[in-house]
């Protein structure tokens, strides 16, 4: 009987977090322009217009450069940082550390609002890379994070064994280190991409409309009315965010990415 009743509330639950991605998903087929539900008819022709109308296809396009390039800015400065408080060089390394963490945990508009006031002050607010570069620094905290944990599961007698023959520290971070923390990197920098590309409030306001993603695309668009075409896209976030983060469970140590330590471990 308890065993049963924990089933039966598992289901409710699922049940209630998949319903407004099932609702979602069912204004996205609607044969009609509404975003009725259960669908009007079904048709799936909101979909290819994303990529066949020239105003969302360059939302994509621009929410892919911008999350490409962002997440991969997020990886440069994190794996440097990474290594270095790995290392502990200097006692107060932990610092940097708490620099790269402290812009994810604080609420997403305080960040924002820090970047709209830097950019404007500098005179670059508006230009398309400060975006990018907002991206960056918001998102660093991910493949900081992933890296971290990639570089506290190294063997340090591995790099110790390497400097004993001789192996300078380019050559150890080379062929010993890069191997080892190339999943959490990976990792990291999918983290970074994802969220990149379905953020709106630090695109927003570090680049207003000059730079219309998706996101920024769904909300202007509300203003004219709604389209099942809002819907298709959200349907296709969540579809390439759940393919990413099956690679990654795939081919990546998803538990220990979480934070989660096997016990058996010796």
């Amino acid at each position: 009987m308890i065993n049963w009743l924990k089933r039966f509330y598992f289901l409710v639950i699922g049940l209630f977090l998949a319903l407004p991605l099932i609702v979602v998903a069912g204004v996205s087929v609607n044969a009609k322009q509404t975003l009725a539900f259960p669908p009007q008819g079904f048709s799936l022709g909101w979909y290819g217009e994303i990529f066949t109308n020239p105003e969302w296809r360059a939302a994509l396009v621009a929410s892919v450069v911008l999350a490409t390039t962002s997440a991969a800015l997020a990886v440069l400065i994190a794996l440097p940082l990474s290594w270095f408080l790995w290392r502990r060089i200097a006692p107060w390394a932990n610092i940097f550390q708490v620099l790269g963490i402290a812009p994810f945990t604080l609420p997403p508009v305080i960040t924002a609002l820090g970047l709209l006031t830097f950019w404007a002050t500098t005179g670059f607010y508006g230009q398309p890379w400060t975006a990018i570069i907002g991206h960056a620094i918001f998102f660093v905290t991910l493949p900081l994070v992933t890296l971290s944990l990639g570089f506290s599961a190294i063997d340090r007698s591995f790099v110790e064994a390497a400097a004993t023959m001789g192996a300078n520290d380019r050559t150890i971070f080379r062929t010993i280190v890069l191997p080892l923390i190339l999943p959490y990197l990976v990792s990291g920098y999918a983290f970074a991409f994802v969220l990149s590309l379905n953020e709106y409030i630090v695109a927003y306001m570090t680049v207003g409309f000059t730079l219309e993603t998706l996101p920024i695309k769904i909300f202007n668009a509300l203003r004219y009315g709604y389209t099942p075409t809002m819907a298709s896209v959200t349907v296709l976030f969540v579809f390439t965010a759940a393919v990413i983060f099956s690679l990654v469970a795939r081919f990546g140590d998803l538990p220990k990415l979480l934070g989660a330590m096997a016990s058996d471990e010796p």
